[in-house]
């Protein structure tokens, strides 16, 4: 399916055509706008860009580094970027696979076993099992690796961390590196608490904002020269990149990005009702409507007029606050923001009976990145008082993001 920047009226029409098939809510596919404008061109994810890249896999041992959304679109569909490569006489030796797995069907935080692809018989190395780094003896035998995983632009999404290793890794054992660039749905704006060293993990390598504005091959870059790789080393790194994109364009995601963020609104509020993760609060795991909504057994039922029960279901085994009701917001009608919103956040400790319930602090201060948000809540501050704490960072972290920018 192509992929297309569309104008606002257009979504408009969608979204009233959408809201007449209301039975069609529920369906578990992403829906792609498929659309084209005079004034808007399509945009080639680099994927589809096979003439800047066949030529330099040519004669190499590949290694790819992919998921579900790694695609080559066509006019009717699209096809696996694995399963394409190989018709064109690629020689692919093996696939590594980050959080989620190859095909995208494990839960979050669910480790990914090694395995065999079935479809193709190639072997699959999970970089979200026993370890997160390609080993030496995972990458023997490989010329290049080949990176391609859609992400949506929130440093707690793993997949930058898995670039990061990616690229150590392969800067360590001297192969060189391609980043097939893909849009950044929440790439719009800069915004949220800015991760401290002393606080770096998975959940987030480096000093940057929760939202950072860049697609993942201008990340790539930012990795590179900032030296943010092991011992300072650098990878030897080709951006494959986009075209006809802008950090403004409207971008429709057509393959959940992974099994909980199912459609463009999911993805536009995952900043903000992510920090629910380091929560207890549920963000709509176990129902359709994931990261579109909150709620808890432990909020004051008199402060809400919507409620809900997640259940188990494809992506979330078990759900926080598996079958208890609970109350809270429904925010699937929420227009697009171009900010992280704290209100919600706020809104579920005021109204939680018993505090105590509220924070997981160790997984909270993992996802925020720092200790700070926590105490401003659990001290009363409003969403304007915390957001003035992370304006000294943030503008310096645009300083520094404006030197890697490929697009406008």
């Amino acid at each position: 399916m192509s992929i297309l920047s569309i104008s606002k009226s257009t979504v408009l029409l969608l979204v009233l055509l959408l809201s007449s098939c209301r039975g069609q809510e529920k369906e578990s596919k992403l829906t792609a706008v498929n659309a084209e404008t005079d004034s808007l061109p399509k945009i080639s994810v680099a994927a589809n860009r096979t003439e800047e890249y066949l030529q330099l896999l040519e004669g190499k041992t590949i290694g790819v580094v992919a998921n579900q959304t790694s695609v080559i679109f066509k006019e009717n569909g699209h096809t696996h970027l694995v399963d394409s490569l190989l018709s064109l006489d690629v020689n692919i030796k093996k696939v590594f696979a980050p959080e989620h797995g190859f095909r995208g069907k494990a839960d979050a935080g669910e480790l990914v076993k090694d395995g065999v692809d079935t479809k193709t018989g190639l072997p699959i190395t999970s970089l979200y099992g026993k370890n997160r780094k390609p080993s030496k003896e995972q990458l023997e035998g490989l010329d290049l690796v080949v990176f391609d995983i859609q992400d949506v632009g929130v440093r707690f999404y793993t997949y930058i961390a898995t670039l990061q290793l990616v690229m150590e890794a392969c800067a360590e054992n001297n192969i060189p590196v391609i980043v097939l660039d893909r849009p950044n749905p929440n790439g719009h704006y800069v915004d949220g608490p800015t991760m401290k060293k002393e606080h770096t993990s998975f959940l987030g390598m480096t000093t940057i904002p929760l939202v950072y504005g860049m697609t993942i091959g201008e990340y790539a870059q930012m990795i590179n020269e900032e030296q943010w790789l092991e011992n300072g080393k650098k990878a030897d790194l080709t951006v494959i990149q986009l075209k006809n994109y802008s950090h403004n364009s409207e971008y429709h995601l057509p393959i959940r990005p992974s099994p909980n963020i199912p459609n463009d609104v999911s993805i536009n509020l995952y900043p903000s009702l992510g920090l629910f993760e380091g929560t207890n609060v549920n963000a709509g795991r176990g129902t359709e409507f994931q990261f579109q909504r909150y709620g808890a057994s432990f909020l004051d039922s008199t402060q809400y007029d919507f409620s809900y029960m997640p259940k188990p279901n494809f992506g979330s085994k078990h759900p926080k606050e598996e079958d208890k009701m609970c109350f809270g917001q429904d925010l699937s009608k929420t227009p697009q923001m171009d900010s992280v919103s704290l209100l919600w956040l706020i809104d579920a400790f005021k109204n939680t009976l018993d505090k105590s319930k509220f924070f997981i602090t160790k997984s909270f201060t993992k996802h925020v990145g720092t200790p700070e948000l926590q105490k401003q809540i659990e001290k009363g501050l409003t969403e304007s008082e915390i957001k003035a704490t992370w304006q000294e960072d943030l503008e310096a972290f645009k300083k520094i993001r404006a030197k890697y920018l490929i697009y406008d």
